[in-house]
């Protein structure tokens, strides 16, 4: 099976990315893709001074991008990192009054950083990189984490929980996502992470074939070379004989109409 999507990459913008949107469409192009999702870090990982709204225009205007281009449609979201055991996300608790040009919101809304940069995404990722605030806290305060990040606004996709970390339990995190329409990401860099992590990726993988809970295959590509590399994802789902029913970023069409189920089409 030729998978022609990836919906999990990355731009210049987050900074130990090394390529640009353009590049990374002509790569997608290249892969024989039809759908590109950019998902720039969204994360404290960024800047030192992070509450700066100034710092956020890449992503809070992308919704400007043309939806397709060279023939290949465009969708604009983020990794936006989990931040505490709350499965709170990054900006959550900063208030934006003012925008990039130092006036105030026409809107006269209170939001956060979170709401003003994502409110126009197609969708976003919800990620665990920084794990240290959840250094000795159980599988079941770890699950409640990944539960209570999938009930917020424009999350589709629970990214690389394999090696997040976290000591969760598979089954109620995947039940819940199933119900919720949010993909679990199988992620194509985490099967260079070392054995461990590709077991635990295994395990996750068979556990929603045995549940039928939908996933999304993504490179995580920081670079253009790497936009539309899955072969050792492709690798673990061939071993277990993975249904590609469940596999929602098989093409366009499928990603999109789940998109919709998820509220966000």
């Amino acid at each position: 099976m030729k998978l022609k999507c990836d919906v999990h990459t990355h731009t210049l913008y987050s900074r130990h990315a090394y390529s640009t949107i353009l590049e990374n469409v002509a790569a997608a192009k290249e892969a024989g893709l039809e759908l590109l999702g950019s998902t720039d870090h969204f994360s404290a990982m960024l800047y030192p001074d992070y509450e700066n709204v100034r710092h956020y225009q890449y992503l809070m205007v992308s919704h400007t991008w043309p939806k397709e281009i060279q023939g290949v449609r465009v969708l604009q979201g983020c990794e936006v990192d989990i931040v505490d055991m709350e499965g709170n996300l990054f900006g959550f608790d900063i208030p934006i009054w003012k925008n990039i040009d130092g006036d105030f919101y026409n809107d006269g809304k209170k939001m956060s950083l979170y709401e003003r940069v994502c409110k126009k995404m197609d969708y976003c990722i919800a990620s665990v990189h920084r794990n240290s605030f959840a250094k000795g806290e159980s599988a079941s305060a770890c699950t409640k984490l990944y539960l209570e990040a999938m009930k917020h606004p424009k999350i589709l996709i629970l990214g690389h929980i394999g090696r997040s970390g976290l000591p969760f339990e598979i089954d109620p995190v995947l039940l819940a996502a199933k119900e919720q329409h949010v993909l679990i990401e199988i992620n194509e860099h985490s099967m260079d992470e070392g054995n461990e992590t590709k077991k635990r990726c295994e395990a996750i993988a068979v556990r929603c074939a045995e549940l039928g809970v939908p996933i999304s295959v993504s490179s995580d590509a920081h670079i253009a070379l790497r936009i539309g590399e899955f072969s050792k994802v492709e690798s673990l789902l061939e071993k277990i004989h993975f249904p590609e029913e469940l596999i929602m970023t098989r093409d366009k069409e499928s990603f999109l109409q789940h998109m919709k189920k998820a509220g966000l089409g």
